[in-house]
């Protein structure tokens, strides 16, 4: 698409744009910004309320007993075990077996502040279980017009 038709449709970014390429005047590419696009503002709208409904689930399963809170301050943050896992420098199958309440209630201070410290997280709330999930679904700005 050419620079001058870029779609400038208000969405998740708030008063922030993207960048794209498009066609300048000579038909190379060139940066263009914008303030997204219906599709991808759709797209992302759907992702955001995956993560949320997965998030639910896990707080749900933590709340239970059947995860520890390890498993939802992961899930928070949009990580799974293997990455994790790298951050930490632990073997995958240790920090999926930390995910169990039982096994996790035994971890010593020096484990819990590494996870803490890759989960930007004191140890304190690490280890507690918020009453409700915290993720806030962005909302698409449907108040200005397509320029």
């Amino acid at each position: 698409m050419k620079k001058q038709e870029v779609p400038q449709h208000p969405g998740l970014f708030g008063g922030r744009r993207a960048v794209c390429y498009a066609l300048d005047e000579g038909g190379g590419y060139v940066l263009a910004p914008t303030a997204g696009w219906n599709p991808v503002n759709l797209a992302n709208r759907q992702a955001w309320e995956a993560l949320a409904r997965e998030l639910v689930g896990i707080h749900g399963e933590a709340r239970a007993g059947r995860l520890s809170p390890l498993a939802y301050h992961m899930a928070r943050r949009q990580m799974d075990a293997a990455l994790l896992a790298r951050y930490t420098g632990l073997f995958r199958w240790r920090v999926r077996r930390h995910l169990r309440p039982a096994i996790f209630a035994r971890l010593d201070r020096e484990l819990l502040a590494r996870y803490a410290e890759v989960l930007q997280l004191s140890v304190e709330e690490l280890c507690r279980l918020p009453e409700a999930p915290e993720i806030e679904v962005p909302e698409i700005d449907e108040t200005e017009e397509s320029r």
